[in-house]
């Protein structure tokens, strides 16, 4: 099912997606037929789930399936369950991973999945009846050499399983190559927990190094305590040696000027459900948050969150999203022209997918690497993909996040001119 997206969306990460490809097509002088290819997904799929509840009552759930761009391979990308989802950010979304398997060059497209629910009301019956339901829906839409998903916003290595599972049963037998990011046991891959926060550390380590900084000693602030921002935290403190001076989470923000250990708050998370309330802490609103004076900002939450009316309030040197879409193309040039090193999603939160490729490529022959291999090709992958966008960047005289939608846009398009679609 084709659906047109609406030119007149409301939808900031949608609108954001748009107005990045606009600039990078116009600055390579896109073949007009590629740009109109590029601005729409190749296929849409809007499903309605019926889950029988714990109480005995039945619930509806709407959810999607975006598939972007799929020139250069098969669709690869996560699936949220989020009560304020919306199909116009799974599109943006779906694009982004377009561009983010592109700007790594890795032999994937773009796709993104979503299901509108609140699974923190959910029970574990409960999500693993939806997640069966979704796979259900959407199963001859997906598969190894068409569409591979993956954890993403509120979702878990065990709801992959449980996807894993009911593909297979479909299948008739054991397909576990249809989706990344599962358990060890069922095929995952080493090293994949932490991959979107080491990627991203690798590059803020580059980053530092092109900026002429010693991160040891540093001070950073995570905006977003889920898994890239609790994994930035440890890595922050082991690779790098910085000092994380604030994080928050959908709770709450906490502050001490002398740093964070991550164990203690990652214990006191888990116990009280929040970073709110640690020991030793000063709570701080999520404005304050963002505009510390720190060498290294990681928004780690949601899109949007870096705008015009806050980036000139912005203090830090290095700005790491490992979230995606935190920043709107109004805030890039403002910070750009501040002299803020951004490290675009794009490539700083890529380190996600790379080891999700790196799965598939375990799942396809049946053999499986050590963790400090998968850490070491992990490690090569974001080093080529930094310089390439740094060379870039200084090539065309853009910011990173340019660049890097410069280097994503011409490889795609190029497959698919070698592929004759235009």
């Amino acid at each position: 099912m084709l659906m047109k997206q609406s030119p007149l969306s409301e939808n900031i990460s949608y609108n954001t997606s748009q107005t990045q490809l606009e600039e990078a097509a116009a600055i390579i002088k896109l073949d007009p037929a590629a740009f109109e290819l590029l601005r729409h997904p190749l296929r849409e799929l809007h499903i309605t789930i019926a889950v029988k509840m714990d109480n005995g009552s039945t619930k509806i759930f709407q959810g999607f399936r975006v598939q972007h761009n799929d020139a250069r391979g098969p669709n690869k990308g996560g699936i949220r369950f989020h009560p304020d989802e919306t199909i116009d950010t799974i599109r943006a979304l779906a694009s982004w991973m377009t561009w983010k398997t592109a700007v790594m060059d890795l032999p994937l497209g773009g796709g993104k999945g979503g299901i509108i629910c609140n699974p923190k009301a959910m029970s574990t019956g409960e999500l693993e009846r939806l997640s069966r339901a979704y796979i259900r829906q959407l199963g001859s839409f997906l598969g190894p050499e068409k569409d591979i998903p993956a954890p993403d916003v509120y979702t878990t290595p065990q709801i992959m399983g449980w996807i894993a599972d009911e593909y297979s049963i479909m299948q008739g037998k054991n397909s576990f190559g249809v989706i990344t990011g599962k358990p060890l046991a069922l095929g995952g891959s080493a090293g994949r927990g932490d991959a979107t926060a080491r990627g991203g550390i690798y590059c803020v380590r580059d980053a530092a190094e092109t900026l002429g900084l010693n991160p040891a000693g540093e001070r950073a602030a995570i905006q977003g305590y889920g898994n890239a921002g609790s994994f930035a935290h440890k890595l922050a403190l082991e690779l790098l040696g910085m000092k994380v001076i604030a994080v928050s989470d959908s709770k709450g923000c906490i502050y001490n000027p002398d740093g964070f250990l991550y164990d203690a708050l990652m214990e006191h998370k888990k116990t009280t459900g929040s970073v709110s309330g640690f020991p030793e802490s000063a709570a701080i609103s999520d404005k304050e948050l963002l505009e510390l004076d720190v060498t290294v900002l990681f928004p780690a939450a949601l899109d949007s969150v870096i705008t015009e009316t806050n980036a000139p309030d912005i203090r830090a040197k290095i700005i790491a999203e490992l979230a995606n879409g935190p920043t709107t193309p109004e805030a890039d040039s403002i910070l750009y022209n501040k002299g803020v090193y951004i490290i675009p999603d794009l490539l700083c939160n890529a380190g996600g997918v790379t080891v999700s490729y790196f799965e598939m490529v375990q799942n396809s022959y049946g053999y499986f690497w050590e963790e400090e291999q998968v850490q070491q090709r992990l490690e090569k992958k974001m080093k080529t993909a930094f310089m390439e966008v740094q060379q870039t960047s200084q090539t065309y005289k853009v910011h990173n996040r340019l660049a890097a939608y410069i280097v994503a846009v011409k490889r795609v398009a190029e497959a698919m001119k070698l592929r004759g679609w235009y």
